[in-house]
């Protein structure tokens, strides 16, 4: 599944990039930092799609199912390591739709440290989420919630 998830996000930034040099010129500072927004934002509603049913079972709205928590959650983690990356281009700098605050490129130790310990969070879920266990399974997914807070109240508009 790890590969799966890995060439999704290849193949969606490749697809971005063929887009961009299809037009012939090479993309203006604005038009990459546009692209490096949009692939951002892809990797967020991907987090979210898989995130969604464990918030689900968090407040009791669907029944647990630790196969679907083990799953999701590995899938978050690899995601997760993906967004120091997709982070590396300044955007702040640019007119564009996003959330993402200034605070990410100046204090860009912090803001790795952040996705760093959301990558550990997802894989103790996963973890806990293999072993079958309902409560710590549970504990386990509120701190990768947390952990997503985290990053999103410094790092992010609200």
């Amino acid at each position: 599944m790890n590969r799966l998830v890995k060439f999704g996000a290849i193949a969606v930034m490749s697809l971005c990039s063929a887009a961009a040099l299809a037009q012939g010129a090479p993309p203006t500072p604005e038009e990459a930092a546009k692209v490096a927004v949009e692939t951002r934002q892809g990797l967020y509603k991907l987090m979210g799609w898989n995130m969604a049913p464990i918030g689900g079972m968090l407040r009791n709205k669907v029944p647990f199912d630790a196969a679907v928590v083990a799953k999701n959650s590995e899938r978050m983690e690899q995601l997760s390591l993906m967004i120091p990356d997709l982070f590396q281009a300044d955007t702040s700098k640019f007119k564009t739709d996003t959330e993402a605050l200034e605070g990410i490129w100046t204090s860009k130790a912090d803001f790795n440290a952040k996705a760093a310990d959301m990558s550990k969070a997802a894989a103790a879920l996963t973890a806990a989420a293999k072993t079958g266990d309902k409560a710590a399974t549970l504990k386990a997914a509120g701190a990768l919630g947390k952990s997503c807070g985290s990053c999103h109240d410094t790092f992010r508009q609200k």
